[in-house]
């Protein structure tokens, strides 16, 4: 991938980064040869990015034409009015009253390079800053009111406005940022792609361990494709890859989401895109979905505070009552009278507007079906935790689960694979896992899951290395796609 820096005039530029090419911002936008570079990162540095200004078109056409600029044209525009999500806010105010709060001025200036500043003490706000607008070069200005600092202004700042004191910080930060030694590399004739895995080491319920994503970033790197592990902080640095594969929960209000929406807006192959997480992290959609596909499913009850008779007419006791947003057998309980059914109801509506009630369904397992582009990938059968219902039972900060056996795909009923290729074209051509009951010779999907789990010796016990192999393949040929563009 090779890496452009785009300035208003190259002459007066002095930053000395190796392996980048400093290009004037007129030349990148008229000169055709520009426009036929693939998988280019294009790090934007103009003096202006004002609504049609030359730094605006240099971000608007980079990403027409698949580059990947920084900073990106939402970016620039969510400057204007401070805005960034809800959650992402909460974490940057709590660290900027952390942060300032020993000041004894009333007002404060931030420069930022590449996500960092030059005192240390203020190194947590500046990647904070960095990760809810990424951009080469930010300045953001605070006021304290009262007991609290209040963030009045962040704006993009060129090379020329960097204090002389700055300069060979600045340059350090953005030569350390581009370079990333780190990264083992073959020879130059060899093309390699760059793959971020989202992933959490300390995550209570991981999708998959440490050990996993090791195995899998060793069989991707003999097929061309280097993986970095990176963490939530990382944000920022979404442009730097090709891919992203999402192995951390995912959740709607939650960063796993911001990554998702931001690496594809960015161009990159995501699994998980924002898509799937948005559709199956929530149960009342999969059972609307579910429903008029006319597959077949638990009987089912959209519950909420004034139909709870409704759910015992249709449902019947025992029945099992679950959160919209629930993972992990989280968020997931059997009613077995109406007392408990109007209780556990009304401990869950007061964070959900709606509830799933379904029928309870007990078997001795749950088929686990993994679907990757459109195609089954493995099958395991997921057995009940010993005297429990459910396939893992929580007590307290512990969880037990139940025994798991992975089966050859040929050995699976036919009547699983074809229920589980259904759900999950419903959803799209991601990485999913389709939870499925048999029940009297019919398979029931239960819903589909967006971050299944997939671990070293156990779900790829059928395949072994292929299972890694032919993953890895999909994110290269998403790349490869995505870098050839929209067919004409």
């Amino acid at each position: 991938m090779s890496t452009l820096l785009v300035v208003n005039n190259p002459a007066r530029w002095r930053l000395e980064l190796p392996g980048v090419e400093v290009v004037a911002a007129k030349t990148y936008l008229t000169d055709r040869a520009f426009s036929r570079l693939r998988g280019t990162k294009v790090y934007n540095l103009c003096r202006h990015y004002t609504y049609q200004s030359l730094g605006y078109y240099v971000s608007l056409l980079a990403e027409a034409r698949g580059h990947r600029p920084m900073p990106d044209v939402n970016t620039v525009m969510n400057l204007r009015g401070l805005s960034m999500p809800r959650t992402e806010s909460q974490e940057l105010d709590e660290e900027l009253q952390r942060a300032l709060h020993p000041l004894k001025s009333d007002a404060f200036k931030l420069s930022v390079y590449f996500g960092r500043n030059m005192a240390a003490r203020y190194k947590r706000l500046a990647l904070r800053l960095f990760n809810a607008f990424p951009a080469p070069f930010l300045r953001a200005e605070f006021v304290r009111r009262g007991d609290r600092w209040n963030m009045t202004q962040v704006r993009l700042i060129s090379y020329s406005e960097i204090p002389e004191s700055h300069r060979d910080f600045a340059q350090q930060s953005a030569a350390e940022y581009l370079r990333h030694p780190h990264r083992r590399r073959r020879g130059k004739a060899e093309r390699r792609y760059e793959l971020a895995i989202l992933h959490d080491a300390n995550e209570p319920h991981q999708p998959s361990s440490e050990r996993t994503v090791k195995r899998f970033a060793d069989v991707a790197w003999d097929l061309g494709i280097n993986c970095e592990v990176i963490g939530k902080a990382d944000y920022g640095r979404l442009a730097e890859f090709d891919a992203l594969w999402i192995r951390e929960t995912t959740a709607v209000n939650h960063h796993t989401y911001r990554f998702a929406r931001r690496a594809a807006s960015l161009g990159l192959a995501v699994i998980d895109d924002p898509q799937s997480i948005l559709h199956c992290t929530n149960k009342v959609y999969l059972a609307e979905l579910l429903a008029r596909a006319g597959l077949r499913a638990p009987k089912t009850v959209i519950a909420h505070a004034e139909n709870v008779d409704e759910v015992l007419a249709e449902i019947g006791l025992p029945c099992v009552l679950k959160r919209p947003d629930g993972a992990f057998s989280l968020g997931v309980k059997k009613a077995s009278s109406e007392a408990e059914l109007r209780a556990v109801l009304e401990e869950m509506l007061q964070d959900s507007e709606l509830v799933i009630a379904q029928e309870f369904m007990p078997t001795e397992y749950d088929w686990r079906i993994g679907m990757l582009d459109g195609e089954p990938l493995f099958a395991c059968r997921y057995h009940m935790a010993a005297k429990h219902w459910q396939i893992a039972k929580h007590t307290g900060s512990r969880t037990r689960y139940g025994s798991v056996d992975t089966l050859p795909l040929e050995e699976v009923p036919p009547r699983v694979l074809k229920a589980a290729q259904r759900a999950a074209d419903l959803i799209g051509e991601g990485l999913y896992g389709v939870d499925i009951k048999e029940v009297r010779g019919l398979a029931h999907v239960i819903e589909v899951n967006d971050n299944p789990n997939v671990d070293v010796g156990c779900e790829d016990v059928a395949l072994g290395d292929e299972l890694w192999r032919t993953l890895a393949r999909s994110f290269l040929r998403r790349i490869e796609a995505l870098e050839r563009g929209p067919r004409p």
